[in-house]
């Protein structure tokens, strides 16, 4: 009886010690739940995480092609509207907010980004994949009441704004989303041409109200300059890139081509129209402000004709 009854509480006691292990896995699995939820934040926290998501650093690739523009049309004809050149320029900050955010998406989608990665705003959860999405939305809609309003107080032809806007908010889109030109090595040739030609002749345009060739080639060093930054990233992330799957130029050329054409891209700007501004500023923002301001106080005709 004894050493029955002694059986039957070990049994109960290994019962019992299984419900307690089972209780504790219960606990932990519950802890890596809460773990894994995103903590609650102040709505200050919450405008700083969607600053921080447009990328505000990069914005100096669009501010400067608006300057130099709004600078041209104002040397070359004589025109400078205060309200088209904040209008253009809240434009183009809008679209390209927003193709950064479109960007932050689908690299995260495409399980491109991880927790090295340059870009962590939906790999540590600081916003939820459908904030970004709305977030862009948004943008693009304010840019296109700002081409709107544009089109308003602009003497551009609708067909030209058009033309130029929705060209610019295309290759913003259609660089990671869509198409996805990033992913076949041709996200280069999209940045070249949106944030050097494109946007120097939208601003430009937007004051004059018509349309010119020698705007484009004034841009040239500042598409240079913004395609050095987009190449060295690409560089960078070479081999993260092809464990992903995605091909860029900087993986076609190889590791060596690659130094060779960044060192390229970023001493190219300085020898191009070297009878202009003679004093410039290391790489994108101080050059492309030198380059406007050296624009703007340069001689009425001294400008060479192209």
């Amino acid at each position: 009886m004894a050493s029955s009854q002694q059986v039957r509480g070990e049994k109960i006691n290994i019962q019992a010690g299984e419900t307690a292990k089972d209780g504790d896995r219960d606990l932990l699995e519950n802890d890596c739940v809460e773990w894994d939820k995103p903590l609650p934040r102040s709505w200050r926290q919450k405008c700083a995480s969607y600053v921080l998501a447009l990328r505000p650093w990069s914005f100096s690739a669009s501010l400067t092609p608006v300057a130099l523009g709004s600078a041209l049309a104002y040397r070359s004809q004589g025109v400078l509207d205060p309200r088209l050149l904040v209008g253009c320029a809240v434009a183009v900050l809008a679209v390209h907010g927003a193709g950064n955010l479109v960007n932050t998406y689908y690299d995260f989608s495409k399980g491109i980004d991880h927790k090295k990665s340059d870009d962590r705003t939906l790999v540590d959860r600081i916003l939820e994949p459908q904030d970004v999405v709305w977030f862009g939305v948004f943008l693009y809609t304010l840019g296109c009441v700002c081409a709107a309003c544009l089109y308003y107080l602009s003497p551009l032809k609708l067909e030209h704004l058009a033309l130029i806007y929705f060209g610019g908010l295309s290759g913003s889109f259609l660089y990671t989303g869509g198409i996805g030109f990033k992913y076949v090595a041709l996200g280069d040739l999209v940045i070249l041409i949106t944030f050097g030609p494109l946007a120097v002749m939208f601003a430009y345009a937007v004051q004059v109200g018509s349309l010119a060739v020698f705007p484009l080639v004034y841009a040239i060093p500042l598409a240079l300059s913004t395609e050095a930054i987009l190449h060295s990233n690409n560089t960078r992330d070479m081999e993260s890139d092809q464990e992903a799957g995605i091909v860029t130029l900087a993986i076609l050329i190889g590791p060596t081509f690659s130094y060779v054409l960044y060192t390229t891209l970023l001493f190219l700007p300085y020898l191009i129209f070297s009878k202009l501004p003679q004093r410039t500023a290391k790489l994108n923002l101080l050059l492309g402000l030198f380059y406007v301001f050296g624009i703007i106080l340069a001689p009425a005709g001294s400008l060479p004709k192209l």
